[in-house]
């Protein structure tokens, strides 16, 4: 029994060691980001900092019962390491069923695509169209200076050049526009008429820069569902060898290997009696 449980005792407080050390630089990042509001990133201050402080107590706790050998301290690792995989299980599964769809249409004779707001999930357009969300988003596509980048561009640079979602969207008309005299011709896409040249206006009120926005999330959303799937075997593998190691900390608590009862009122299992019978046995042999 021992060989196994310094195995997996030390396994286990090393990779909640590594885990430990990871938590501190996410949590300085949170606190980084925290420091300026105006920023796109400051959004993510909040799920930095709560995933970070996740991590250390949950690593802190598995740490000290594995090294210490504290059996409640293995337990309520144990817990909440199930409920970290119940979590990101779901997250995963909803991630991959929201970021379906999209990817924009390329756009005969150009570099770039196009997006359309009806190509994304119901989710992510009623999110995206509600006027809390949008504004924050806005404000993050402008001070993101994309459309600046492109302002000095000439018909041939839009022929031979791509764009980003987000210079496609919400820095220009959508392609099948047409003008006259400064003005949208009748019968066209409704961003058409959304369009101004000012460079304070642009199209940041079109659905194509809604959509635009949408793609970047949906292309960050798809990478993390995809690495959230190699997090959860990790922490599956992870889980497993912390069970063992909760299992031999246990019975060398108990001191006896499928641990034994110490309420004397309830009488012990069968395999007690086996395992004394034999332990007596032996002294009586040797």
């Amino acid at each position: 029994m021992a060989p196994v449980y310094g195995c997996s005792n030390t396994v286990i407080g090393y990779l909640n060691l590594l885990t430990l050390l990871a938590s501190i630089p996410i949590i300085g990042g949170g606190l980084w980001l925290a420091r300026s509001s105006a920023t796109c990133e400051s959004l993510l201050q909040t799920p930095l900092l709560v995933l970070g402080f996740g991590v250390l107590l949950v690593s802190l706790a598995g740490f000290v019962g594995a090294c210490f050998n504290v059996v409640w301290a293995l337990g309520l690792y144990l817990l909440v390491m199930l409920l970290l995989i119940a979590a990101l299980l779901g997250i995963t599964v909803f991630g991959f069923a929201v970021t379906g769809g999209g990817g924009g249409v390329q756009v005969p004779g150009r570099m770039y695509r196009e997006y359309h707001l009806q190509d994304y999930s119901g989710w992510l357009r009623r999110r995206i169209t509600e006027d809390r969300y949008w504004q924050a988003a806005r404000a993050c596509v402008v001070g993101s200076k994309a459309c600046a980048k492109i302002a000095l561009w000439t018909p041939m640079d839009y022929l031979q050049r791509d764009l980003t979602p987000i210079q496609s969207g919400c820095c220009k008309p959508p392609t099948s526009c047409t003008y006259s005299g400064g003005a949208a011709m009748g019968g066209q896409d409704a961003d058409c008429y959304r369009w101004n040249n000012a460079a304070s206006v642009l199209c940041y009120s079109c659905d194509s820069c809604k959509a635009g926005v949408l793609e970047l999330v949906r292309r960050d959303w798809h990478k993390l569902s995809v690495l959230n799937v190699v997090v959860l075997v990790v922490l599956i593998l992870v889980y497993s060898t912390a069970y063992c190691a909760f299992r031999n900390a246990r019975r060398a608590e108990w001191g006896y290997p499928y641990g034994e009862n110490h309420m004397s009122k309830i009488r012990p299992r069968w395999d007690y009696y086996w395992w004394k019978w034999w332990r007596d046995r032996g002294e009586r042999l040797y």
